[in-house]
Formats: C-alpha cells, sequence, structure tokens
C-alpha cells in the first residue's frame, strides 16, 4: 500500500516533469491569442514558477540601420543598375566585384523605370494611393548601407514623365490622343506618358525623392524629362500644356523640382540627350541645354555614338566613331557651360558599353572615358541595359 504523502510528492515530481511538454504543446496550438502578451500560464507550483517565461534570455534585436549620405566624389565612375539586378543576388555580385577591382565608385540604381513601377516599398500617402510601389529591392535600406561601407556613391534614377502605370492609374495626367482624347496616347514601344504640364504630378516626383532619400540615396538622376520624341505624333494631344511653348514646361518643371528639394540638401542630376550639346533648339521634345543646367548639380547627356543620325558631323556611322562623337558633343557642351557662367564640370556623360550600331570593344568603350578626360571633363557614367559591364575597359 502505497501512503498518502508518497502519492503528493510523486504528483509534484510528474507535474515538474511535465512542464517542458506543456510549453512545447502549447507553442504548437498557438494562435495569435496565444502568441498575444495577453496570454496568462496557469499556475504551476513555487519551485517551478521560479523557472517561468519572463526570466528566459531575449533573443537579440536586430540592429536598426542609421541611414547616411556619403559626400558626391570629385570625379564619379559609376555603372547603372536595373531595380531586378539589384535585387538579385548574382547581379549583385559582379557589380560588387567590379566595385572592388576597378576604378568605380559609384552606382546608378532604378527607383522607377520605363513601366513607371517603384522598386521597393514606400510609405508616403501620396506614393501609396496610386500603388505603384513592388518589392523588387525587398532590401534597399540594407542594400543601400552596404554600398555605403564599401565607399560606394548611390545614385536613384527616376523615369519621370514615361510612366505608363500612373498615365493609366490617373488618366486625367496623361498624354491624350488628338482624335480622342478620352483615349491615351503611346509611343512606338506601347508606353505612355505624362503630360510634363501636370503640376499635381510634379509633387508625386517631389515625394518619391524625398522618401528614396530617406533611404539613403546620395543623389537622384532623372530621366525622361521631356515631351515624348516618337510614335504617332501627329495624333498627339497635352491636355495640361497643348498651348505652351515645350521648353517653357519643362523649365518651370526643373525649377520647381529645385526649390523644393535644394534647401534639403538633395544633390539632383538631369539626362539630356546628348544631341543636345551640340543643338541649340529643343529638339521637339522641350530640352535645352541652357535652360536645365541652372536648376541641377549635374548634367548627364547620353552621348551614346549609336544614337547619332547617319552622316552627323560628316560621320557615315558615328556608332563607329567612340571617341570623335563623344570629344566634340562633350567640348560643345562645356564651353556653352562656360558661356553661361557655369561650371563645365557639371557635365557628367553617360557613355555606351552595349552593341547597338558596332560592336563595342573594351578599346571602343575606353575611347569614350578618355575623350571624356581630353575634353575637360571627370566624371562618366557607364551604360548597359544588361548590366553585363566591360572590366578590361576600366583600370584597376
Amino acid at each position: 500500500m502505497i501512503k498518502k504523502g508518497k502519492v503528493n510528492l510523486g504528483l509534484k515530481h510528474i507535474l515538474v516533469a511535465a512542464v517542458p511538454f506543456l510549453f512545447i504543446f502549447a507553442g504548437l496550438a498557438a494562435t495569435p491569442k496565444f502568441a498575444s502578451v495577453n496570454y496568462q500560464a496557469p499556475e504551476l507550483p513555487p519551485e517551478v514558477a521560479e523557472n517561468n517565461l519572463a526570466e528566459l534570455p531575449l533573443l537579440p534585436e536586430k540592429p536598426k540601420i542609421i541611414i547616411t549620405h556619403i559626400q558626391t566624389p570629385e570625379a564619379v565612375k559609376g555603372v547603372y543598375m536595373t531595380s531586378y539586378a539589384a535585387g538579385t543576388a548574382s547581379f549583385r555580385e559582379r557589380i560588387f566585384g567590379l566595385l572592388k577591382e576597378t576604378e568605380l565608385n559609384s552606382i546608378i540604381i532604378d527607383i522607377t523605370d520605363y513601366s513607371g513601377r517603384i522598386s521597393f516599398r514606400v510609405q508616403d500617402p501620396l506614393l501609396v494611393k496610386f500603388g505603384a510601389s513592388e518589392n523588387r529591392i525587398p532590401d534597399i535600406v540594407e542594400f543601400i548601407a552596404t554600398l555605403h561601407e564599401m565607399n560606394v556613391y548611390v545614385i536613384g534614377r527616376i523615369t519621370v514623365f514615361q510612366n505608363p502605370y500612373i498615365a493609366k492609374a490617373n488618366p486625367k495626367w496623361a498624354v491624350k490622343k488628338k482624335t480622342d482624347q478620352n483615349q491615351i496616347w503611346k509611343d512606338k514601344k506601347g508606353l505612355n506618358f505624362i503630360d510634363p504640364g501636370a503640376q499635381e504630378y510634379w509633387d508625386y516626383i517631389v515625394a518619391l525623392s524625398r522618401e528614396s532619400y530617406g533611404l539613403g540615396f546620395d543623389e537622384f538622376n532623372y530621366d525622361y524629362i521631356r515631351f515624348p520624341s516618337d510614335g504617332d505624333m501627329k495624333d498627339i494631344y497635352y491636355p495640361w500644356s497643348h498651348d505652351r511653348i515645350k521648353a517653357d514646361v519643362l523649365e518651370e518643371f526643373f525649377a520647381y523640382l529645385s526649390e523644393q528639394l535644394r534647401p534639403e540638401g538633395i544633390i539632383t542630376s538631369a539626362d539630356l540627350f546628348g544631341m543636345t550639346m551640340t543643338n541649340v533648339d529643343d529638339l521637339n521634345i522641350g530640352q535645352i541645354l541652357e535652360r536645365t543646367a541652372p536648376h541641377f548639380d549635374f548634367i548627364a547627356p547620353m552621348v551614346y555614338p549609336s544614337h547619332w543620325p547617319k552622316g552627323w558631323n560628316g560621320f557615315s556611322s558615328p556608332a563607329t566613331m567612340p571617341y570623335e562623337v563623344v570629344k566634340i558633343s562633350l567640348e560643345k557642351g562645356a564651353e556653352r557651360l562656360r558661356a553661361m557662367g557655369e561650371d563645365p564640370l557639371k557635365l557628367r556623360p553617360w557613355i555606351q558599353d552595349f552593341n547597338l550600331g558596332a560592336t563595342y570593344t573594351a578599346a571602343m568603350v575606353r575611347k569614350q572615358i578618355e575623350a571624356t578626360y581630353d575634353a575637360g571633363l571627370t566624371s562618366w557614367m557607364l551604360w548597359d541595359p544588361k548590366n553585363i559591364y566591360t572590366k578590361a575597359a576600366l583600370e584597376n
């Protein structure tokens, strides 16, 4: 026969031994209610209660990243990276290798591209309203922080008036067809544009710039800051700027962008057609060098030799003349900036590292860099839509 006292002692020991299994069972059966701080554990014997969960060590919190910004290098030497490439480990490693092993010190990453979609999650109500953000670069803050640890200058590229997503999300801002002003106009690639005169949209671009600056981007490079250039140009209607001079409309946008961002110390650069360096008209897209330069910290002419027409400057095939095309265009642009009292070092050209019009070898890529230096400039950025760059064209 078992005595009563021994029975009580045995039960207590059984309860003690069962406690780990109770916690395991509670974890397996957890619901949002059990996971909340309101969950109350059952009363346990005193010696068991002393080992309660409150005294177990907590997991360390993930350290909060402090947002920093890097000063603009005296000579920017950069490469472009699409948002998809920036969000892909293999492409990152390839670009990291170039940044570590060559003269490169800067990177240009898409914040928005030809689709109009934002490359990461945003919080500003004006941006959230239209639902344009995707999660192509889910760790954008950590990625930029890593680049900063490598002392790499990070430029965010924003496509401005070419924006199919917003044109469809808010058609009142969009360029329309002249024959049917309820229909959104498309260029030859089937892409939609925002009318540059839609001033409400300007605030969208400002908000996107500010939020991105808060994530760590050091500078913003604005592309497609122009009116459309191709497609059915006879059937095009601008609801906001149809009766205005295009260059006037763009300069008002440039001035607004500058007024909003410069007081906050935000660095900006403007992409211009390469021929704006040599043409004094607006090329029917509104871009004029003298009306752009005062409003930006840097001007980035796209002087890709493949983009010059046959016969330009007497060259039967400009794409095969990389040194000559780049040097002539940049020298002319620098001369015009000096004439208006601007520093010619504001010019920071995009140069070609892709095959179009000719097969671009390492020597041809390097000739464009040499032409930039020979034109008296110091900075340049390489463009390849595939993000595969010619390492042999770069110095170590």
